[in-house]
């Protein structure tokens, strides 16, 4: 039975990872489980200068999920590159750094000092706010999307995955302006804007006002993006938002994923990431599917 997949050229010995920003870079949650077992880890995202990220509170549960407003908090390059990845070489698992900024000039900064070490592809977090066009993020301009795949492109080494806003009219536009621009392979989907107000202090539940909600509410969002995106483009799919289990992953896979991460489930059940791979192996078992790319968009 082979469960192995290829994103770019890098083969993953399963389709399941993690969400960045839901795992540090694997150090907390290799005390549960051996990292060795997923596809892949994809660390929190890293800037290149630190980032203080935002004032508490946070953090806001709601119903099917959760709110964040951490900022990106991040170390910054220079420290990640000598703490993390020599913790993640470790395992035998593949690296996925994201990569955060404010202006073109910061990813690509980022992207070409990881461009000798020793990881295996790169997630661009284009949801990050572009300080020079008055804080629009980057993915949710087509225009503005295409540019800066195009830049990061000319500074990679490894190949370049872009992680689409849900948070646009049409998501097919935003996955095709990332094709064009020469991106190897999409993630989707980010979190969706939400709010949350505390009405016994009648303020807001987090600092920020508002923040991104993820969690099994936003489940049939992102499959359905997913689904379009699909069948829009022909780059390679990582899906994600609101997988818990085996059974939520392959929603994503049948609508046409070659890959999964798994999030907010992880704060839930730290096993949660290590239960996905190997539900997925089980439904292959139960349905006699000899290998995992029969089911990759089969649902049509």
């Amino acid at each position: 039975m082979n469960t192995k997949v290829t994103l770019a050229g890098v083969e993953l010995k399963n389709p399941v990872m993690t969400a960045s920003g839901t795992f540090g870079s694997g150090a907390e949650y290799s005390e549960f489980y051996d990292l060795s077992a997923l596809g892949a880890v994809v660390t929190k995202g890293v800037a290149n200068v630190p980032w203080p990220g935002n004032p508490t509170p946070r953090i806001a549960e709601t119903r099917g999920g959760m709110l964040n407003a951490i900022g990106l908090q991040n170390p910054g390059i220079d420290v990640f590159v000598k703490r993390d990845i020599p913790y993640l070489q470790k395992y035998d698992t593949r690296i996925i750094v994201n990569v955060c900024g404010k202006t073109t000039e910061d990813y690509c900064a980022v992207v070409e000092k990881l461009a000798d070490e020793p990881v295996d592809l790169l997630e661009i977090n284009v949801s990050c706010p572009n300080v020079k066009e008055g804080g629009i993020a980057f993915g949710q301009n087509p225009q503005a999307l295409e540019a800066i795949t195009r830049e990061v492109k000319k500074y990679a080494k490894q190949p370049i995955i872009m992680k689409l806003s849900p948070n646009v009219t049409d998501i097919t536009e935003m996955a095709r302006a990332a094709e064009a621009g020469g991106a190897d392979v999409l993630s989707l989907i980010n979190t969706l804007t939400g709010m949350k107000i505390d009405i016994h202090r009648r303020t807001f539940a987090i600092a920020n006002k508002t923040g991104g909600m993820s969690g099994p509410a936003v489940k049939p969002v992102a499959v359905r993006m997913v689904y379009q995106v699909a069948n829009a483009v022909r780059l390679p799919i990582i899906g994600m938002g609101g997988i818990c289990n085996a059974d939520d992953a392959m929603e994503f896979i049948l609508a046409g994923a070659t890959a999964v991460s798994v999030g907010t489930a992880n704060f839930a059940n730290p096993f949660a990431a290590k239960e996905v791979a190997e539900g997925i192996e089980a439904y292959m078992k139960r349905y006699g599917v000899e290998d995992i790319q029969e089911l990759v968009g089969a649902v049509k």
